[in-house]
């Protein structure tokens, strides 16, 4: 199986175990109970009853864990088996329960619900504070936040669960330019790539003539809003999960041998493939190039020209700008020949 069937395999699944806990938390909450607390102005009650915990996204790690493990196991076989000159065959293969790579998806992992939990509950004091502040009523504000729900599929839509604090704000602005009235403020909601577009002609018909679509319209309009950008969000962690998995477990895979003495480090070289995107990121290009003629040694980072060390593609220590969208590939080479002669002279020896 390729890098690219690993991806497409597992990419999915992780996106859907994040949009499962976002529904089994929008399925819990309590509508009563955030309205009372919203009345008497208690907008961190109101966060706290929305049971947002870490525990909730036990299927999103374990998905991301399954995505690691087939990675580090389709790695090794992925490399021929060593023959050293006697005949002396040794195979590779992927431990799930090594040590470091327990580390490394456990430490991916519990980052990636760290940072959900810790930016909702952010995105939440948000939206409430920006209802309340607008003059809508608290009840009207609860069902802004956690959604309404749908007489037919008994399930609530729209609403900003599951949504980042720029989300939010972003679909914030958007309701406000829809009920102000003003023209550029409504041209620019028509300019969102997220939105429905089954709206754009209640919007343009608002826009010629030069009033404010109706509130019961916006909040359709907004909940559809909502509901694209939580669908592009799940995508998002997705496929920046499952690749920052697939790349972690490939060089961990690679450094299993290492320590199992089947290889040394200095018979294993990495060289950086540049994705060919029609809008490729210029560093990457010059990391590409920095490996095109020997490699570089499995231990050497790849420095790209802002100062930034990555030791792989989606590396989880660079920056958001080096790993966010990033298509590039590793690839690893080893001196199967020097690994052979050197098997071959231990035993002799």
């Amino acid at each position: 199986m390729t890098y690219e069937e690993l991806l497409a395999q597992y990419e999915p699944k992780v996106a859907a175990a994040f949009r499962e806990a976002i529904e089994a938390i929008r399925s819990s909450v309590v509508l009563n109970t955030i309205v009372e607390r919203l009345e008497r102005g208690d907008i961190a009650g109101a966060v706290a009853a929305v049971q947002f915990e870490p525990e909730a996204f036990a299927a999103l790690e374990m998905s991301l864990r399954e995505a690691f493990n087939a990675g580090g196991i389709n790695m090794v076989q992925s490399l021929p088996s060593l023959v050293a000159p006697d005949g002396t065959r040794v195979l590779f293969q992927f431990g799930v329960r090594n040590l470091e790579a327990e580390w490394l998806i456990r430490e991916q992992s519990s980052t990636l619900v760290t940072n959900i939990t810790q930016d909702q509950r952010l995105a939440l004091r948000t939206a409430f504070e920006a209802g309340l502040s607008q003059g809508r009523n608290p009840t009207s504000t609860a069902l802004d936040v956690i959604g309404r729900v749908n007489r037919v599929t008994g399930r609530r839509e729209g609403g900003t669960i599951g949504l980042t604090s720029r989300q939010v704000e972003f679909i914030g602005r958007a309701r406000e330019n829809l009920l102000s009235g003003d023209v550029d403020g409504m041209r620019s909601y028509l300019d969102l790539k997220t939105r429905d577009r089954r709206f754009d002609r209640t919007v343009a018909k608002a826009i010629r003539e030069g009033r404010a679509v109706d509130a019961a319209m916006v909040g359709k309009i907004i909940g559809r809003l909502s509901d694209k950008n939580l669908q592009l969000r799940g995508e998002m962690i997705g496929l920046e999960e499952t690749r920052t998995a697939l790349f972690s477990v490939r060089d961990n895979a690679v450094r299993q041998q290492i320590d199992a003495g089947k290889i040394t480090a200095a018979e294993v070289t990495k060289k950086w493939k540049h994705s060919g995107s029609e809008h490729p990121r210029l560093q990457h290009l010059k990391l590409a190039a920095q490996s095109r003629e020997a490699g570089v040694p499995i231990d050497m980072p790849f420095i790209a020209p802002d100062g930034t060390a990555l030791m792989y593609p989606h590396d989880p220590k660079a920056p958001a700008r080096h790993r966010i969208g990033c298509k590039c590939r590793m690839e690893y080479d080893i001196d199967y020949i020097a690994a052979g002669l050197r098997r071959y002279r231990a035993r002799a020896a």
